[in-house]
């Protein structure tokens, strides 16, 4: 049986195979368009999906969309219609797709696929849920998922038994969470849908002085995690815009603009929303917990992205263990829709051992016989290590000589996060990493932290922490013994003074709080990835490598060679690592682009 799941016409348009309840393959469609966020049909995806499993499209049995068009679809003229004639410059910026595409689900699928079998639609939100419980280690569990919207449903929760998830419980538009703080990163000079992990990485340069305006102005917060937003304050119901004149009187001036300084305020804007954010999760997770009776937790939905709030929820929460979809977002609502054909729609039987998701490197790889004929085509210089202790060696000697590495291996990863198949590397104990790929690798905001990947069974000794996190989806704090102790001077800086204050050991993973977000690794989950970290430890003392993902702001992740050495051969980087080829920018010809070339192929984002 050979399931695709589609998520499309919003954001993070992605496509997944499941065959026999299997997930053979996933992907979004930015990595291959090049085009961040793509909400387009993703024909690309579908392509590389089924190409990794062996089929084509007139061997699907069935296609399973993430949501339910049409109730979106009277959502938006009920919202238009309530707030006339405040709406209209929506519902016309709207209305053209929709004719187009998001009515007609079926058709685009028969047209782009010549597929005619059976399409069907699960609720937005039990995509999410799938999502979060068919690919956990858990035979039960409760379940959340929390976003921006999705039909009308903006949080759920409920419980997955088995081969069955049952939402018991929602919050609907316009008092969503996902909304809330995504107001504020738009206030904050940041985009929406894609700037939220940079308001959660500026609030720990902040303090939570605006978190009892945000409570008594803009959420009433319930005991039991339930909440209303006063719809006052924002123009997200109407407008193109998240906010208005009344959320910029109440916060002491118009929203930042974009590449502008930052003022303290924002800092302390940033903190208090991230503080109020976690008060909710915190909240609605000790009130599922006890109407569940659950031991174990699910979580899905954009909003489980804020690992902030997760390594809260892990340390301070109600539940044993906690199991979080690592393409959280939308685009995991592809992966949602392809397991819940399979086991909620068909029926079939659910065994939590068999059926767990046992890593996120879900999309395609390249050989290295395609490698070479890569580089052999453009006259590219390089070294092909055939032995692969080799090339490790050479790869872990070169961070150790703190050289920044481009990591391109293995099959790539689904989700936001780079996990080490297409990432980044340097050393975590340099006191200038962090500036350097900030500024001269990833052209990005200097506040931006970068996250650690540290083996598996050395995560306690450096983290404040004793679980895997495979993912990079909890934060805790640096180990005690790692820090060190702040003069007095050091401790008088605030705001972005606290960048050039050196806090543990290992600072280039450290944030201004102490804190990092962790990514644990073993080697049966990615096992050359292992193996440098273990070699860079061996050399240093260090199991521990900066990891951030192998592209530059404004750019997706890399997907193919030729993505990976242009990004190469545009930034700062000293070395690429592509399968078994090693290539050093010294032995490189000059790149004829321009320095600024970055910035006006992919605007910031």
């Amino acid at each position: 049986m050979k399931i695709l799941g589609v998520s499309a016409f919003y954001h993070d348009s992605a496509a997944c195979l499941v065959i026999d309840g299997k997930i053979v393959a996933a992907a979004q469609e930015e990595r291959f368009t090049r085009k961040k966020h793509d909400a387009d049909w993703p024909e690309h995806a579908i392509a590389s999906v089924l190409r990794i499993g062996g089929i084509t499209a007139a061997d699907l049995d069935l296609v399973v969309n993430y949501e339910k068009p049409f109730p979106k679809f009277i959502r938006l003229i009920s919202s238009f219609l309530n707030e006339a004639p405040l709406g209209y410059r929506l519902f016309l910026y709207s209305m053209p797709m929709w004719v187009r595409a998001k009515l007609n689900i079926p058709g685009v699928v028969e047209r782009e696929l010549d597929y005619k079998g059976k399409v069907i639609f699960p609720e937005h939100h039990e995509s999410h849920a799938a999502s979060a419980f068919f690919p956990s280690p858990f035979d039960d569990a409760a379940f959340m998922t929390m976003d921006g919207i999705g039909e009308w449903t903006t949080t759920s929760w409920g419980v997955g038994e088995g081969n069955r998830i049952k939402i018991l419980s929602d919050i609907r538009f316009p008092h969503s969470l996902g909304l809330l703080y995504s107001a504020f990163t738009a206030y904050c000079g940041f985009r929406v849908n894609s700037g939220e992990y940079k308001l959660m990485g500026l609030a720990p340069y902040g303090e939570p002085k605006y978190a009892d305006v945000i409570r008594d102005k803009l959420i009433d917060i319930r005991d039991d995690g339930s909440f209303r937003i006063n719809p006052e304050y924002f123009t997200y119901i109407v407008g193109l815009r998240m906010t208005g004149s009344k959320f910029n009187k109440l916060f002491g001036g118009p929203m930042r603009a974009p590449e502008s300084q930052f003022e303290q305020r924002h800092m302390d804007i940033a903190r208090s929303v991230q503080v109020v954010t976690e008060e909710v999760i915190l909240k609605m997770a000790h009130h599922v917990h006890k109407e569940t009776g659950k031991k174990n937790l699910c979580l899905a939905g954009g909003v489980a992205l804020n690992c902030v709030a997760n390594g809260r929820l892990l340390r301070e929460g109600p539940f044993e263990n906690i199991w979080i979809q690592p393409a959280a977002g939308d685009a995991g609502g592809a992966l949602g829709a392809a397991l819940y054909g399979w086991y909620q729609y068909l029926g079939n039987e659910r065994q939590a051992a068999t059926a767990a998701q046992p890593n996120t490197y879900l999309g395609p790889e390249d050989s290295n016989d395609e490698i070479r004929a890569f580089l052999e085509s453009k006259s590219i210089p390089y070294h092909y290590i055939e032995d692969t202790d080799a090339l490790i060696e050479r790869t872990a000697q070169a961070l150790v000589d703190e050289k920044v590495v481009g990591w391109h291996q293995g099959r790539m990863e689904f989700g936001p996060r780079a996990l080490g198949g297409r990432s980044i590397l340097g050393d975590p104990r340099s006191q200038s990493m962090q500036r350097t790929m900030n500024l001269k690798i990833k052209y990005r905001e200097s506040f931006r932290p970068f996250a650690p990947s540290v083996l598996a069974e050395n995560v306690s000794d450096w983290f404040e922490m004793d679980v895997e996190s495979p993912y990079m989806l909890l934060v805790a704090d640096v180990a005690k013994k790692h820090m060190r102790t702040l003069t007095d001077e050091e401790k008088s800086r605030t705001g972005l003074e606290l960048l050039n204050t050196p806090r543990s050991s290992v600072p280039a993973i450290t944030h201004v709080d102490g804190s990092a977000r962790v990514q644990t690794v073993t080697r049966e989950q990615n096992p050359r990835y292992y193996d440098l970290i273990k070699r860079f430890g061996e050399k240093t003392g260090v199991p521990v490598v900066v990891n951030t993902s192998f592209n530059v702001r404004g750019e997706p992740i890399v997907c193919t060679p030729e993505d990976s050495y242009r990004c190469f051969m545009r930034t700062e980087m000293d070395c690429l690592v592509l399968g078994n080829y090693f290539l050093v920018k010294e032995e490189q010809p000059p790149s004829t682009e321009k320095k600024d070339s970055w910035q006006k192929e992919f605007p910031p984002d």
